[in-house]
């Protein structure tokens, strides 16, 4: 009896993933709920446990292949089956995990008839040929690429995602593609030399492996390192919402005077009770809350291709979380507007030690309907944030500072005065909604900051 396991999904939006490592290799016996494998999907990589007991008898997706959810990527067998007592060219068909397992170097269709059939990396080996992931079609489809034209590095001849994208960006090039292997044509065996007997005429020695990459030296003294798969994804987000939406922004000038006022009355007691600092994010995030309340559109999500526009009842709150330099995620704090001032703190603490500490799943970055970015910690006086799509716009906080302003004294007169200011930036998507909603908005936040009653807030 077998198990197939297949690409499981791993969150409500999640539609394919990565194969990152297999942690269990063909023949080993795995436990059920054991991690079998890793995975990576566009929101996090995630360890995925084995759905059932057995022998890892076959991997069906190498390391490296992105394949859609569904996908079968392994088989188990409760008793291993012939695969896990397999020996001889029966072993040497068994699948290997490409990343971990060691293969020898593949050698030329040149080489002597001699050689084994392993030492040359079986470049004949085409049987699996034909089986391509959904990902992979679909990709060769949408470019006009002839699958007989590109070489598999995949086990058994398989055409992996990057041999497509190889065989694309050879073609956009102008270089000539490598076609696909054929089994050369069985020579005749040479006469054999005199040889001592201990060495078989008809065995060839295989060429020593090559030694492992070095870091490539750049033009400016530097070093090529490889790009992280966190650094890959918000590159590819980061793009797409450029390329596909309409960035305008929109900046206000906030008296944070009151709310400091009572963060300096509650800031002891609050971080003796909690453990922590209270900043100025829960109350930009309170007076954000009732913003969108007031001016829906903000808090939509728009679909053009589709013709609609889905005003959302709740507001799930993004909030961007920076992994110490390492990379930028936005967690979502599910129902914000029902939150209090504490609990909205509460929250905010909860996601960002989870995601430091890589505790969060893919649906803890998913279903946000508006975002927040803070960079007013590190300095930044404005900034200029790109949308968190799908959402239509995302907000901005920057740093608070101690500035000379204008006030109004009781008998009428004005005055200067210091009060601790900052400036609120929102990125929007001029095709949801227009400039005087941007505006109005800003300016709802900018009223709620500097007028609430914010006292019974912390009592």
């Amino acid at each position: 009896m077998s198990v197939t396991i297949t690409m499981p999904q791993l969150g409500e939006t999640v539609t394919e993933g990565t194969i990152l490592t297999w942690v269990k290799q063909v023949g080993e016996t795995v436990a059920e709920d054991e991690i079998i494998v890793e995975i990576s999907t566009d929101k996090v990589d995630t360890e995925v446990p084995s759905p059932a007991s057995g022998v890892l008898t076959e991997i069906l997706v190498g390391a490296g292949e992105t394949v859609e959810v569904g996908t079968a990527l392994a088989v188990l067998s409760d008793d291993g089956g012939d695969a896990a007592d397999a020996s001889g060219d029966d072993a040497a068909s068994a699948p290997v995990d490409e990343t971990s397992a060691p293969h020898a170097e593949p050698v030329s269709a040149d080489a002597p008839s001699g050689t084994p059939a392993a030492e040359q990396g079986e470049p004949g080996d085409t049987s699996r040929r034909g089986v391509l992931s959904p990902i992979v079609r679909k990709l060769a489809n949408e470019n006009n690429v002839d699958v007989a034209m590109v070489r598999g590095t995949g086990d058994g001849g398989r055409i992996t995602r990057k041999d497509v994208e190889a065989f694309i960006a050879n073609r956009q090039s102008g270089s000539a593609p490598e076609a696909a292997p054929t089994p050369p044509a069985p020579a005749p065996a040479p006469a054999a030399p005199s040889v001592p007997a201990a060495q078989p005429a008809t065995e060839a020695t295989p060429p020593p492996p090559p030694p492992a990459p070095a870091p490539v030296a750049a033009g400016g003294g530097g070093e090529v390192e490889e790009i992280s798969r966190l650094r890959t994804r918000i590159a590819n987000n980061m793009v797409n919402a450029k390329r596909n939406t309409a960035h305008v922004w929109t900046s206000v000038e906030v008296d944070f005077e009151r709310v400091e006022q009572t963060r300096s009355r509650h800031k002891a007691a609050f971080k003796q009770a909690e453990g922590y600092s209270l900043t100025y994010l829960p109350f930009i995030i309170r007076a954000t809350v009732d913003a969108l309340n007031a001016y829906p559109v903000v808090n939509s999500r728009f679909d053009l291709e589709a013709g609609t526009q889905t005003f959302n009842r709740s507001v799930h709150m993004g909030i961007a979380v920076d992994l110490d330099q390492k990379g930028l995620v936005v967690p979502t704090i599910r129902d914000a507007d029902s939150m209090t001032l504490k609990g909205a703190a509460r929250a905010v603490r909860s996601i960002a030690t989870k995601a430091r500490a890589s505790e969060l799943g893919p649906d803890d970055y998913a279903g946000s309907t508006f975002s927040i970015t803070n960079p007013g910690p590190f300095g930044s006086f404005m900034s200029a944030p790109i949308i968190n799509v799908p959402n239509s716009a995302i907000l901005s906080t920057d740093t608070v500072a101690k500035r000379p302003v204008v006030v109004e004294m009781p008998d009428g007169s004005d005055a200067i005065a210091v009060h601790h200011v900052g400036y609120l930036g929102l990125t929007w998507d001029h095709r949801v909604f227009d400039g005087s909603t941007a505006v109005l908005f800003l300016n709802r936040i900018k009223t709620n900051l500097e007028t609430w009653d914010w006292e019974q807030e912390l009592s």
